[in-house]
């Protein structure tokens, strides 16, 4: 008699380092996704464009797309699969993002879901504000970006809202899209 392997999905909890109140979402994929994959999840869930290159670091160990220019750069993530890197509840891994603003971000896993409430598909079952906008410079640079939008006596106020192109709410965030851009993922 064959034993099925048993599916198991992996809820995740993404944080913003240094974001006050934090920015964070709570989503799930299988837990066989491969560091590329999960990249590209999190790129959507956070809301951030893929515009600049990024890493996840699993204690002393640097995952990445590897660079011909950097031999002793990141260990090439293509094959690497989050399963091997996080096994238990409560582990965590760094994902960084756009070295020049320098986004770090907190991956937990939460919870490991096993059988036929696991998920084949990411989803994202909760989050909390807006995700930075690119190039702001980092949470520093986002920080002094909200202070120019809210107040139209800041010097930088007219530069950031023209840079931005409009409105900007750091309190919204809408899960439906997200799950709605996942849902469109191969």
């Amino acid at each position: 008699m064959s034993k099925e392997k048993m599916v198991s999905s992996y809820q995740l909890k993404i944080t913003l380092r240094g974001s006050r109140p934090p920015i964070w979402r709570r989503f799930v994929v299988p837990d066989t996704i491969t560091l590329p994959e999960l990249h590209e999840v999190i790129q959507i869930v956070m809301g951030w464009t893929d515009s600049h290159l990024h890493e996840f670091v699993v204690g002393r160990v640097s995952y990445g797309v590897p660079d011909p220019e950097f031999p002793s750069g990141p260990r090439n993530e293509a094959r690497v699969r989050i399963n091997r890197l996080l096994d238990k509840e409560k582990q965590k891994l760094m994902y960084l993002y756009d070295f020049g603003d320098g986004w770090e971000h907190v991956v937990e896993l939460e919870k490991i879901i096993i059988g036929d409430k696991a998920s084949s598909k990411p989803i994202c079952i909760t989050g909390k504000r807006a995700c930075p906008p690119e190039d702001c410079g980092g949470i520093y640079g986002y920080y002094d970006f909200l202070e120019a939008i809210k107040d139209p006596d800041h010097p930088e106020h007219d530069n950031m809202i023209e840079w931005w192109g409009g409105d900007f709410d750091p309190e919204f965030f809408d899960m439906e899209e997200v799950n709605e851009i996942l849902s469109s993922l191969e």
